[in-house]
């Protein structure tokens, strides 16, 4: 899709941008930028390796957010003169005539208790002598006394472990809730070693292993570093065997590169 653009873009003799616009918008992500335009083609979408799809999808997606999915997500920025929506003869594909939609994130809520399986109903007496050998270890036989009348469908449960010498109706509550909060302060979670994470991509593929970040600052560049150090990760070091000499072109505009930093939020 880049070496099918930078031909169209170096035959360009009418229309909007040029490559070297193009290289300007990339290598300056703030800074405004002109339009780059390739003609809209009969059904207005782009055909890269036998499939089809929209052009400033395609190369917002090689350039800005490899997780796009489609071109709900985004939208044009007021500046831009040819956006994909305004239906002109010519599309523009500076990826930074674009903004991505952010879908609100639903939050995952991790369940910290179990409920407990509905084993035991208080209107009906039971035996528990499969539940007490299979839970707590035991082997005899204990029955629930019928005037048993707490609620133990949905009652949690304690860690069982010290409770081997124990009946097991003593692990059971009256108030559910109580029990509850008892076993949520037992759950733990430990924090990872590192606060973020960088990948750096060619294209569509990735080049070199994550990068885990656990210095409190990092520079990143297009230097290298012989030393090593964990507070630079410097692309000029890694390699790849597929780079064209687009991306070569691309790469010698990383520069000084970018600063990233964890901000701690006191939330006292």
């Amino acid at each position: 899709a880049v070496d099918s653009l930078v031909k169209k873009l170096k035959k360009k003799k009418n229309g909007q941008g040029t490559i070297e616009d193009l290289e300007f918008a990339l290598a300056n992500p703030g800074s405004h930028s002109k339009c780059v335009t390739i003609p809209r083609s009969l059904d207005g979408r782009l055909q890269v390796s036998h499939r089809k799809g929209l052009p400033h999808v395609i190369y917002c997606k090689v350039w800005r957010w490899r997780d796009l999915q489609s071109h709900h997500e985004l939208k044009s920025v007021p500046e831009c003169l040819y956006s994909y929506d305004s239906k002109q003869p010519l599309i523009c594909i500076n990826p930074y005539h674009y903004q991505k939609i952010e879908s609100q994130i639903i939050p995952v809520t991790v369940p910290h208790s179990l409920p407990f399986p509905n084993i035991l109903h208080r209107d009906n007496p039971a035996s528990v002598s499969s539940l007490s050998s299979n839970m707590y270890g035991h082997h005899q036989s204990h029955e629930i006394p019928s005037s048993l009348n707490a609620p133990m469908e949905y009652c949690a449960y304690r860690d069982t472990s010290s409770y081997s010498s124990a009946s097991p109706l003593s692990v059971f509550s009256e108030d559910c809730e109580t029990m509850s909060s008892e076993v949520d302060s037992n759950y733990c979670y430990p924090e990872p070693n590192f606060w973020c994470s960088l990948g750096y991509y060619e294209l569509n593929s990735r080049v070199g292993e994550l990068f885990k970040i656990r210095n409190l600052e990092v520079i990143v560049d297009g230097f290298t570093d012989p030393s090593n150090s964990d507070d630079r990760i410097c692309l000029g070091l890694l390699t790849n065997v597929n780079r064209n000499a687009t991306i070569e072109n691309t790469r010698k505009h990383i520069g000084k590169g970018k600063e990233f930093f964890e901000e701690t939020i006191n939330l006292n």
